[in-house]
């Protein structure tokens, strides 16, 4: 990740862990303009029973698109790992499906991030759950640790996600599992639409095109390789935010429907012969 996208990427979520430890806000999204309990990205991605399991906190510093553990299909005994764990929601849940003889880690950069994650996991008792300090380009675990890797809208974020998703292959152990949601771009945008979408989508953003996506999984290693998407977003979702980047937006419609979206991406780590 370069110095400048990680260091922006920190300051931005360690601002929301911030303000949701103070109680001044929720980090529904780390721009002022779309924290809302209406925001298309982030609404409505929890069901009812896995959000009265958990902290309000944890719910609040939910940063994703998507929901990872409700596709990872995830089995008790298993080892989970959460690439960008945030406020540690996903680990949270994860560890409750995998039951006391599964773990589940969480990795995050940010020290604000992890200190909310931990004082969550207090208050939810949940003693299988471990919160790391790392990039996820550098995982901090041995080779063939993790039976899945999932991530909540993180690699996104990453200027390396090559090294990334290596990082992912070499942790897994042979036959373990990737289940990520992240933002996806589905053909060519124009740079300035490209610019201001990822800027709304995800604050600091760097969404992969569906294809390269799928050719990044295959030539580090991964086979079993599918990608779904999960919430397709309309230009009207965008209006406002784009018209305040002064963007024609009934001109821009063409550039954007059915273009971006959250996706959920599965690929396998092959057994060895």
């Amino acid at each position: 990740m370069s110095g400048n996208i990680k260091e922006a990427v920190r300051e931005k979520y360690g601002e929301v862990a911030r303000r949701v430890a103070e109680g001044s806000g929720t980090g529904s999204c780390c721009a002022p303009e779309c924290c809302e309990s209406s925001n298309p990205i982030t609404s409505n991605l929890y069901d009812d029973a896995e959000k009265k399991a958990l902290p309000e906190q944890a719910l609040q510093a939910s940063l994703g698109c998507g929901n990872p553990t409700a596709f990872a299909a995830l089995k008790p005994g298993e080892v989970v790992l959460d690439l960008g764990s945030g406020g540690g929601i996903d680990v949270l849940l994860s560890a409750r499906r995998v039951g006391p003889t599964g773990k589940a880690y969480g990795l995050d950069m940010t020290d604000e991030m992890l200190s909310l994650a931990r004082d969550n996991q207090r208050r939810s008792g949940i003693e299988n759950a471990e919160f790391l300090k790392g990039e996820i380009e550098d995982i901090p675990l041995p080779d063939d640790s993790v039976d899945v890797i999932i991530s909540n809208c993180v690699i996104n974020l990453s200027a390396d996600k090559d090294k990334v998703l290596a990082e992912a292959l070499r942790v897994l152990r042979p036959g373990g599992r990737l289940a990520v949601s992240d933002v996806v771009v589905r053909g060519k945008v124009s740079p300035e639409i490209r610019r201001s979408m990822e800027l709304w989508v995800g604050c600091v953003a760097g969404a992969l095109e569906e294809s390269e996506y799928v050719e990044k999984l295959a030539r580090v290693g991964f086979t079993g390789i599918s990608l779904e998407p999960t919430r397709v977003y309309d230009v009207e979702e965008a209006r406002e935010f784009l018209a305040d980047q002064g963007i024609d937006v009934d001109d821009a419609a063409k550039d954007v429907e059915g273009r971006f979206m959250s996706a959920f991406v599965r690929a396998v780590k092959p057994q060895r012969s």
